[in-house]
This record gives structure tokens, sequence and C-alpha cells, in this order.
């Protein structure tokens, strides 16, 4: 089986794909990062969100398709734009036929990394440990590495939702 984790956003959305064997091993197929603008149209911005989402899905054909909630946001802007990215984002999903799982950012860390409370450096841990010291940023590319960590994060606990029930 493979999952597709997100990590949502609208400058950054992280996202990474692991396969899972019959008897419950995990390993990562590739993870990466969808990036906009952020001085660009918020329309053309969700439309390449929106694009690059579905040329993953159809390059690599997941199974499940798992999301970060927006939980908490300081900032009403933010919220609302990352809400909008979210919903083109499930909108690639529907369209592929993906069940779609959602999981709040403290019961993701609480599965990964066993802290509700983890830092971003704490969840990237856990996942290497779960799919190997492999994970890690890019040399030589400036990126956003811990979006791409946190999307396979997303994945790992839906993993792990499923194999404790």
């Amino acid at each position: 089986m493979i999952i597709l984790g997100i990590d949502p956003g609208t400058a950054t959305t992280g996202w990474g794909l692991i396969h899972v064997t019959d008897n419950s091993t995990l390993s990562v197929i590739k993870y990466g990062l969808i990036e906009t603008p952020k001085d660009g149209a918020p329309a053309n911005r969700l439309a390449s969100i929106n694009a690059q989402l579905c040329s993953i899905i159809d390059t690599h054909k997941p199974d499940i398709f798992v999301m970060e909630k927006l939980f908490f946001a300081t900032n009403a802007k933010t919220a609302i734009r990352v809400g909008q990215a979210q919903g083109v984002m499930l909108m690639a999903a529907a369209t592929a036929n993906l069940p779609v799982y959602e999981y709040a950012p403290g019961s993701i860390k609480k599965m990964v990394s066993g802290n509700g409370r983890a830092d971003k450096t704490m969840v990237q841990q856990a996942v290497r440990k779960v799919l190997g010291a492999g994970v890690r940023k890019q040399k030589g590319k400036k990126t956003h590495f811990d979006n791409a960590a946190d999307a396979l994060a997303v994945a790992i606990c839906h993993v792990y939702t499923v194999n404790s029930t």
C-alpha cells in the first residue's frame, strides 16, 4: 500500500509517499515540496498547488491520502489561505477517488514521536528513526525540509493509527 502524506500550506506544502508492506514495514518512496510564490495571485497559487499535487498522484498512484488538519492559527488571513489550499488538496484526492484521512498536529506528533508537543527537530528525528537516516534535507537545496518531514509524519501516523485499532 502507498500512502501520500500532506503537510498543507499555501507558500510551502510538504508531501511524502511511504510504502507499507503486508507485515507493516514502512519505507520512504519519495518526498518533497510544492512551493508557490508569496507574491503570486491567490487563484494562481491554488491552481499551481492543484496541478502539482495531481501530478504527484498521477505519477505515484497512492492508495490513501492523509493530511494534517488545520488546528490553530494566530493569523486569520493565514488560516483562511491554508484552508483554501486544503480545499484544493481535498479536491485533488477526490478527483483521484482516494480515501482521505485527517489528523490533528498534536495527534501526529504523539503517534510518531511519543510527545504531542514535539518540536520540528523531534519530529524529524522520529521520522528518520522509522524511515531511515536517508530522510533528510537534500544537499545544495534551500528547502523547508521540515514540511516534507511533517508530511511523512502524517503518513506514519496513519499507519500507526490503523494498526492500533
